[in-house]
């Protein structure tokens, strides 16, 4: 199973809940800049990130690979300034983001490969962005191209607030 999950809108412990309830036991951190923005979202930060996933017994993945290049952040930034969103309460994605994710990162994965870096016993796999709605996140994309290619069930992740 796949499962993706976002920083905000999480405390730390229902983050690690959340993980811990979908029985992740492979974690992929998908971001590029490994830091979030905010006293709150402290836990999210690579190292706690890192050392609190180790105490609960699940692994920890970075793939840089998989994150957006620059230019299409760019792109959703100057798409989500003009229609006046602050990121953080984006919805979903702009066609120019989608269409520059599918054509520089998904084009190049090789989803076969990528499970073989995998260890053969993960069974629950997280891949984890910041964004809220998981449709405001390069991860849904992620995520439903491993879905089609591996024949799993993706599930998203979200929080209560």
């Amino acid at each position: 199973m796949i499962v993706t999950i976002g920083a905000i809108g999480y405390t730390a412990e229902s983050f690690f809940q959340a993980l811990q309830n979908a029985n992740v036991d492979t974690f992929i951190d998908v971001r590029r800049r490994r830091a979030v923005r905010g006293r709150e979202y402290a836990f999210a930060n690579s190292q706690r990130l890192q050392a609190r996933l180790a105490e609960l017994g699940i692994r920890y993945v970075h793939r840089l690979d998989l994150a957006p290049p620059p230019a299409a952040r760019e792109q959703q930034a100057a798409a989500d300034q003009a229609a006046g969103i602050a990121r953080r309460q984006r919805t979903t994605l702009g066609p120019a983001f989608i269409a520059a994710y599918e054509r520089d990162m998904l084009a190049h994965l090789d989803p076969a490969a990528l499970r073989a870096d995998l260890p053969p016993d993960a069974a629950v796999i997280a891949l984890m962005c910041v964004e809220r709605a998981p449709a405001a996140c390069h991860r849904s994309l992620l995520a439903d191209r491993l879905s089609a290619a591996w024949g799993e069930e993706v599930r998203h992740l979200k929080s209560e607030e």
